[in-house]
């Protein structure tokens, strides 16, 4: 998992709440075990309206995602991160996230940013106005910034201490697993030669 500590990139005002799992990616897309390839899928049915936010080509490469409140309900699939990133999302900012998806978000390397209710009215009313602006999340001082000038939004988001080291580190569960290779192999070495082994 790559190291995150500061992102800028273009943010997609997606203004809509109580956005659950299966918006973002529907069940028909879950048959695969691996995690790429679901781009396509993600938020297919809002996608076949030629008006949906994504579907303008200033968001074409877009890496921020800017939603109303209580993100990601719904059942748990680690595929609607893996669709997001998948698309080239970094970070989504909501005032409200599910519990596992904002889990599983940490997991996978995607930034959650939990912001005030009026942070999210004013970075959609920044983007409305300014299609194709950037929005910046320093992930060190918790910070999220856009705009230039006495209009600039800056303001504090939460995220809890556990996963902000998580991904300043780069850490998955297999990398911090991996972090303690030196002490596994000394307790397997200590271990009676007629028991199981980890190879």
């Amino acid at each position: 998992m790559e190291k995150f500590s500061v992102h800028r990139g273009v943010a997609v005002p997606l203004r809509r709440s109580n956005v659950d799992t299966d918006q973002i990616i529907p069940a028909h897309w879950l048959k695969k075990v691996t995690r790429d390839g679901f781009e396509d899928g993600l938020f297919e049915a809002w996608r076949k309206d030629p008006e949906f936010v994504l579907n303008r080509p200033v968001y074409a490469d877009a890496t921020v995602l800017v939603a109303g409140p209580d993100f990601g309900t719904g059942s748990s699939r680690e595929h609607a991160v893996w669709a997001l990133q998948n698309f080239g999302f970094k970070v989504v900012i909501s005032p409200r996230f599910a519990d596992i998806f904002r889990g599983n978000s940490g997991k996978s390397g995607l930034l959650a940013a939990q912001v005030d209710d009026k942070v999210v009215q004013r970075l959609w009313d920044h983007l409305d106005a300014n299609p194709g602006a950037t929005v910046s999340l320093d992930l060190v001082n918790r910070t999220v910034r856009a705009g230039d000038g006495v209009d600039a939004i800056e303001d504090s988001f939460t995220i809890d201490d556990y996963t902000r080291w998580r991904l300043l580190e780069g850490l998955d569960d297999v990398g911090i697993t991996l972090s303690h290779e030196a002490d596994i192999a000394t307790y397997e070495a200590a271990r009676p030669s007629y028991k199981p082994v980890t190879l």
